[in-house]
């Protein structure tokens, strides 16, 4: 089996290459590819000396059994077609293909068995919001259908990619040193600012990244959800962060929703508020799971329940839940 990663050089393509050092896919090579910037740059896995290849119309993929892709969506539309031409499964992380019928939007622990139909080979990673709200929701979903969610999520400037995380980083210096803010990557000043913007704007009010929320948890879930979001970035580095208010079809306890959460595989809970404990963004970084805090009865609708979840956008939010759509086909014997 020879893996392959698009887009190596990029925050998510350096998060697929440390997820596969850590994880034992069995793969007999991995192979990397980029843009021609990019290629000949060179990268250290499990020992070896990997050299990076131009992404070209042409035969690279022929022998490639998975293709973990994140080279932004013009890219991915563009080159679907060479990368899944001889069998290759393609596992996207942009927004290029995940509204398409025919191409499944999986998060593993949510709807894992539609990665199993996918006619095109092409399977879609959702959004990074998206993942960890559907997560938390699937331990809701199993004790009574959720009718409504109210959604604000806390984006950290690693959703922009590595040169939101930079621009940040960059702002504290220049503040530091008495130097003018310079604004590139995001609308406005990130440092000691919070943006209620992300993504453009639409017709109705909403912004794409809001949309987003909405078309792609009633995809996943198979519901007739409905989501209305108002995403925000703020100044942290990774982890994001989301307080949703979820109405369901029968009451549920704050007590079941814990112990459903506790029992599901990729949920930490943390909710203690008497000592202090909750999800924080500071402290989840680089950590695979959703974490869960602040569960409590939503005062407003006796059938409503509210709760806090964070996690880190660039490993659970995009390339952790690509690997563990591969890890799942291979499991399942899809590939081989």
């Amino acid at each position: 089996m020879k893996i392959a990663i698009v887009g190596v050089s990029g925050a998510v393509g350096q998060e697929f290459l440390r997820i596969l050092e850590e994880r034992n896919l069995p793969m007999e090579e991995l192979v990397l590819f980029g843009s021609g910037r990019s290629a000949g740059s060179t990268y250290t896995f499990k020992g070896k000396t990997l050299t990076v290849k131009e992404l070209k119309h042409n035969d690279d993929f022929k022998d490639i059994t998975i293709a973990l892709t994140s080279a932004g969506a013009s890219t991915s539309k563009e080159y679907a077609d060479t990368i899944t031409k001889y069998g290759a499964i393609m596992i996207d992380n942009s927004s290029a293909f995940r509204m398409d019928e025919d191409v499944p939007l999986v998060v593993p622990e949510v709807n894992a068995a539609d990665a199993k139909q996918a006619p095109r080979n092409i399977i879609a990673n959702p959004n990074c919001t998206t993942i960890q709200m559907v997560v938390a929701l699937r331990a809701l979903e199993n004790i009574s259908h959720i009718t409504r969610v109210h959604v604000s999520s806390y984006q950290s400037t690693s959703g922009a990619g590595a040169m939101g995380m930079a621009e940040l980083e960059q702002q504290v210096k220049d503040y530091v040193a008495g130097n003018p803010i310079k604004v590139e990557k995001f609308a406005h000043q990130i440092l000691f600012n919070v943006i209620p913007h992300i993504d453009v704007f639409t017709d109705n009010g909403y912004t794409k990244e809001e949309m987003k929320m909405y078309n792609e948890t009633r995809k996943i879930m198979h519901s007739d959800i409905q989501v209305s979001a108002t995403t925000v970035r703020v100044p942290t580095m990774r982890a994001h962060s989301e307080s949703i208010w979820a109405e369901t079809v029968a009451p549920v306890s704050p007590e079941a929703f814990r112990a459903e959460c506790e029992k599901m595989k990729g949920i930490t809970v943390i909710d203690n508020p008497a000592n202090k404990e909750y999800p924080m963004p500071m402290y989840l970084a680089g950590k695979d799971d959703v974490y869960v805090g602040r569960i409590r009865k939503d005062i407003t609708n006796p059938n409503g329940i509210t709760f806090w979840c964070v996690s880190d956008q660039i490993r659970k939010g995009a390339a952790l839940n690509a690997v563990q759509i591969a890890e799942y086909l291979i499991a399942e014997g899809v590939v081989k």
